[in-house]
């Protein structure tokens, strides 16, 4: 139906309209008929796909990654629709508009979206109220909280603009996420730099004081010593974790390029995110948990990305091109590839080496 139907009529709209409609929509998924309905036609779950990671127990290794519910609107609704974890932002320390429209563009050829938002939001004080009611469900998937930079805070001023986000939102997220990586805001890639991302690391431990799950969200591009070094100062700064990647300046593998300025997600984008959780993996010994993220759209996907080395992953562009059954589809096909091959359970696909 979403495909044959809903499809259609969507991206006869303009991708930030049709998203902001969609999103808007979802928020009647608060009420307990929806929820119910919902969760009648999405729910599937198998004891074997759940994952212990951040002291957390995921039901399955599937999450929505940061990008879609920016202002934590349609939190129940994805919840509904059986994520394990909902990853919500970037959150900014104020609101702020982002660049200019358009900035998404959809390339259905080659399911993918190329997009140069630059962290529109409405501010961390307007998220924290919707941010707390969903922490406080009782039942819930796992909560992350993507935070970034305001557009005009400069990059000395940049790890005190992360603090006033993570201390005031601190007490609402299971695991935070600091996103230095998108290629939409100027200069905020420089924070991957060694010096500015000690600093940074630095200035949100003195602030963790509950030990919430700190990661970092690093860019596709990064490539050789600039990647070496960035793992290395994870290392040292005992970061919790590693989202590998956001989107990329690359246009490889477009059947045809738009010739639009913003990064590129969905599925050209896969095998460049695959081959950086491998490095990430294999440079760390398995020691830095890695949330992978990148053109996953189908249960093999997310068992390359497993093998690769990640221990969860996540989605967004697919969803946009297949719709809300696809949580489903992917938790059972992940089910029917555990029977076939004898494995008892998907986390023995990845973890330590």
């Amino acid at each position: 139906m979403y495909k044959s139907l809903i499809r259609p009529l969507i991206f006869q709209l303009d991708s930030e309209l049709a998203h902001n409609l969609f999103v808007k929509a979802a928020r009647g998924a608060e009420l307990p008929i929806a929820q119910k309905a919902l969760k009648k036609i999405y729910a599937y779950e198998d004891p074997r796909l759940e994952v212990g990671l951040f002291g957390f127990n995921f039901a399955s290794p599937l999450g929505l990654a940061a990008g879609f519910d920016k202002n934590c609107e349609a939190f129940d609704y994805f919840s509904a629709l059986g994520f394990a974890f909902i990853e919500v932002g970037t959150v900014t320390s104020q609101a702020q508009p982002g660049n200019p429209r358009p900035r998404i563009f959809r390339i259905p050829e080659s399911r993918a979206i190329i997009n140069r938002m630059g962290f529109p939001s409405e501010g961390m004080s307007l998220v924290k109220p919707r941010l707390a009611r969903a922490y406080n469900r009782k039942s819930r998937p796992v909560i992350g909280v993507n935070i970034g930079k305001l557009k005009s805070v400069s990059l000395d001023d940049a790890a005190r603009d992360y603090q006033l986000c993570f201390r005031e939102l601190r007490n609402y997220g299971d695991y935070f996420v600091l996103n230095v990586s998108s290629p939409n805001t100027p200069e905020l890639r420089r924070l991957q730099e060694p010096e500015r991302l000690k600093d940074l690391l630095q200035s949100i431990s003195e602030l963790n004081k509950d030990k919430k799950p700190v990661l970092l969200k690093i860019a596709p591009d990064l490539e050789g010593k600039d990647l070496a070094d960035l793992i290395k100062v994870c290392a040292s700064a005992s970061v919790d974790g590693i989202v590998a990647t956001n989107t990329t300046f690359s246009r490889s593998g477009l059947i045809k390029d738009p010739n639009q300025t913003g990064g590129l997600s969905g599925e050209p984008l896969r095998q460049i995110a695959i081959k950086k959780v491998r490095y990430i993996s294999d440079a760390t010994a398995g020691t830095i948990p890695i949330i992978g993220v990148g053109g996953i759209s189908t249960a093999a996907d997310v068992v390359a990305m497993l093998q690769a080395g990640a221990r969860l992953v996540q989605l967004y562009t697919a969803f946009i091109y297949e719709g809300p059954s696809l949580v489903r589809k992917i938790k059972q096909d992940l089910s029917l590839y555990l029977d076939r091959n004898g494995i008892a359970k998907l986390s023995d696909l990845t973890g330590p080496r």
